[in-house]
């Protein structure tokens, strides 16, 4: 299915753990509850893409287009997301433990109640993006995280010190 024409298609609860879907255009595909674990995604557009529940753990994003994609309660963990485009995701309840959002564009994304632990979020762009309930337990991040006008960290649980304390100095 590499390079595929696949915009608004229909893959409602899909088997295709291990598909080869590199470069495949899924914009505004009805993807929930599919199965993509450990899939290759590199460079997918997935733009608009319903993506509610889907399982997507060890998946290789890497590059993807995920713009207002919808993520929630899907299960990204142990993904490589790095470089993907997420600005204006829906990833509330999703399950991104261990994944790689190295370099991830989550501008205004709606992470809140994600479980963030153990994510790599070095040189990640967070600007705007909503953390209400996040768990940020052992994340990674550097100081070329954007964390501007970030939203919900006041409730966002396991938040490093580290973290607090950058975001709270002048």
């Amino acid at each position: 299915l590499r390079q595929a024409y696949l915009r608004k298609a229909y893959l409602r609860q899909a088997y295709l753990r291990k598909a080869d879907l590199r470069q495949v255009d899924l914009r505004e595909a009805d993807l929930r509850q599919v199965d993509l674990r450990e899939a290759d995604l590199r460079l997918a557009d997935l733009r608009l893409a319903d993506l509610r529940s889907a399982k997507l753990s060890f998946a290789d994003l890497r590059q993807a287009y995920l713009r207002q994609a919808n993520l929630s309660w899907a299960n990204l963990s142990s993904a490589n997301l790095r470089l993907a485009n997420l600005r204006q995701a829906y990833l509330s309840w999703a399950n991104l433990r261990q994944a790689n959002l190295r370099q991830a564009n989550l501008r205004q994304a709606d992470l809140s109640s994600t479980d963030l632990s153990w994510a790599d979020l070095s040189e990640a762009n967070l600007s705007w993006a909503d953390l209400s309930e996040a768990n940020l337990e052992n994340i990674s991040w550097n100081e070329d995280t954007k964390w501007e006008n970030v939203q919900g960290l006041e409730t966002a649980i396991n938040v490093p010190e580290a973290l607090k304390n950058h975001l709270t100095s002048p």
